[in-house]
């Protein structure tokens, strides 16, 4: 049984999520939080929030599972839409720049668990 989580539209750009991402999959999901927890990162709260979400979810679907046992089987980070903006350039042009968007999902289950996609 895997349980998901999913952040959309997350104002970070997806390059620098994927390097907080990368330190916790595959970990039990106590570490994870606690390598969360002392990453000096600004995606890492963000990515804190969505793996106790999809914790959370996992205690939702089935009551009888084992928190403690919970391992990152999925943790990646797609890109969203980018903004685009306007900063003012020197005699009187503009230069165009974005700020990018990430959509964060963090999948737990059980140490040994397949995801749906595996099964088939």
């Amino acid at each position: 049984m895997i349980a998901k989580a999913e952040a959309r539209m997350v104002r970070t750009s997806p390059q620098k999520a994927r390097l907080v991402v990368d330190l916790i999959r595959g970990r039990k999901a106590g570490d994870a939080i606690t390598i969360l927890r002392t990453t000096n990162k600004r995606a890492a709260p963000m990515v804190e929030k969505v793996l106790r979400s999809a914790i959370a979810n996992a205690e939702d679907r089935d009551s009888e599972i084992d928190v403690d046992e919970l391992v990152v089987v999925e943790a990646y980070v797609n890109d969203g839409p980018r903004m685009k903006r306007i900063r003012p350039a020197p005699m009187g042009r503009a230069y165009r720049y974005q700020r990018r968007l990430a959509h964060i999902v963090v999948k737990v289950g059980p140490r040994g668990g397949r995801t749906e996609a595996e099964k088939e």
